[in-house]
């Protein structure tokens, strides 16, 4: 039914309060996004136990700090594999307005997949990891800065970078027995951060950058933050019309919004899963991705955050 309700306001164009006054859109630049991916793409891959992981973990953590005048935290915790291996895992956390009761995450994983296991001629190669991995992190990094410009929203701002989406074995969908790692940590250590209310939602952005990006609700966060998702596609469809389209994918998608949604935090994905032929080859590269898309992401977020009251 929630579902349902969602893309009925979708088709007829609610009226969102709030947004549409906040001078928010020149702040947000796609061509700033673009740099944090072609930086992200100079240490991959960036998986779990590799050297370009910790250098993910310093490139946000730098970033942020940039944008906020509160200490950036990670939620450092080891992570024993069923083979054996040890992992080192950060999730990356950062607070905007911190003596803000009502909240809102935005958030995204951080780390890649290990190898190209889908790449017909090389598949065990980097992938670089251009929108699987780095577009995400780019929106987060390029709104944080927007948000350091403007006005303080209605609500406090939680950005969290996720560790270890990936899974164990950091092949993501290649992994038959994949498993998110990082965001159920958060989960389950919640109260470290909201020790009262939790946060009222959770927008979670994967794969979020490419030059010809469509964004159809994915159908879990339909039914379990129906709400939010009507409201941040219609703030998208303003802002994009031909990216934020109302139709709904017909399978669920398991991403870092399902730990949140189990935690009863109304969490919802904004993903662009149709990347054939380069999801998880080589040619994951930054030339598949655009300043365009990643602002029309951007700016629908900024406008999202501005909408609550």
């Amino acid at each position: 039914m929630r579902a349902r309700l969602a893309l009925v306001a979708l088709v007829a164009g609610l009226p969102v309060s709030g947004w549409a006054d906040a001078p928010v859109d020149a702040s947000w630049s796609g061509t700033r996004a673009m740099d944090d991916i072609a930086a992200q793409l100079s240490f991959s891959p960036r998986s779990i136990g590799t050297p370009g992981h910790d250098k993910e973990i310093e490139y946000i953590s730098s970033e942020m700090a940039k944008a906020y005048p509160e200490p950036v935290r990670l939620q450092r915790w080891d992570y024993h594999s069923e083979d054996g291996q040890v992992f080192h895992m950060a999730n990356i956390v950062a607070r905007l307005y911190p003596q803000a009761t009502r909240r809102i995450i935005l958030g995204t994983h951080y780390d890649s997949i290990i190898r190209a296991y889908r790449d017909p001629k090389n598949p065990t190669g980097i992938m670089p990891g251009a929108n699987n991995s780095a577009s995400g992190v780019a929106v987060l990094l390029e709104t944080a800065r927007a948000l350091k410009t403007l006005p303080p929203p209605a609500v406090g701002i939680d950005f969290v970078f996720f560790d270890g989406e990936e899974g164990p074995r950091a092949l993501g969908a290649g992994d038959p027995h994949w498993r998110a790692i990082g965001s159920p940590y958060f989960t389950e250590h919640l109260a470290d951060f909201y020790p009262g209310a939790k946060p009222v939602a959770a927008a979670i952005f994967d794969m979020v950058g490419y030059r010809d990006l469509v964004l159809n609700p994915e159908r879990d966060s339909l039914m379990l933050a129906g709400d939010e998702v009507a409201r941040f596609w219609r703030i998208g469809h303003e802002v994009a019309p031909s990216v934020f389209v109302a139709a709904g994918t017909p399978t669920p998608i398991s991403d870092d919004h399902t730990a949140l949604d189990v935690a009863g935090i109304p969490g919802f994905l904004v993903i662009d899963f149709q990347y054939e032929p380069w999801f998880n080859t080589t040619q994951d590269t930054i030339d598949k991705c655009s300043a365009q898309s990643l602002e029309a992401v951007g700016r629908t977020t900024l406008r999202y955050a501005y909408g609550f009251e």
